[in-house]
């Protein structure tokens, strides 16, 4: 049974093993150092009603995480948000993305959010396909703006405005 539920201290580990799988295996993230606990609690910390961070929990066990983090420290955008998902390898494709995404973008916009931005490396048309399930809007492509794995890669930009 997968368990909804806000994010708390104690999901740190749980949550940097997530992401450091994606940052060593994968370009979804363009992190390239790996995160410890403390950093992650850290990163949790600055998180709150309007900026959420949601987990799937599994058999008592964090399967999958989603966040809402400020796009920019510039108070002009503070109503807009970047949206990050994390599953972990043995949960992925089994719907739990879509279950997060749907939860935290609720959340976002109960705590005041107007628009909410997702960057998504190329490649990933899974993605891209659960985004605009959720609703989100092609906005474009950034050409070349990172690199990863020796990769030079694009990143599509898609839009949720409430």
């Amino acid at each position: 049974m997968i368990v909804l539920r806000d994010a708390v201290l104690d999901d740190a580990a749980a949550i940097a093993e997530i992401y450091n799988e994606s940052i060593l295996n994968s370009t979804a993230t363009f992190d390239t150092e790996i995160k410890s606990t403390e950093d992650r609690k850290a990163w949790l910390i600055q998180h709150n009603a309007k900026y959420p961070v949601v987990v799937a929990e599994i058999n008592g066990f964090v399967a999958g995480f989603a966040s809402l983090s400020r796009w920019s420290e510039r108070s002009a955008y503070d109503n807009t948000a970047e949206i990050s998902i994390y599953i972990s390898p043995e949960h992925r494709n089994k719907g739990i993305g879509k279950k997060l995404m749907s939860l935290v973008m609720e959340k976002g916009r109960d705590g005041g959010l107007h628009c909410v931005l997702s960057r998504i490396t190329e490649g990933n048309e899974h993605s891209i396909h659960l985004h605009t399930q959720v609703g989100f809007s092609h906005v474009g492509v950034m050409r070349e703006v990172g690199k990863k794995f020796g990769r030079i890669l694009d990143v599509t930009l898609m839009q949720f405005v409430y």
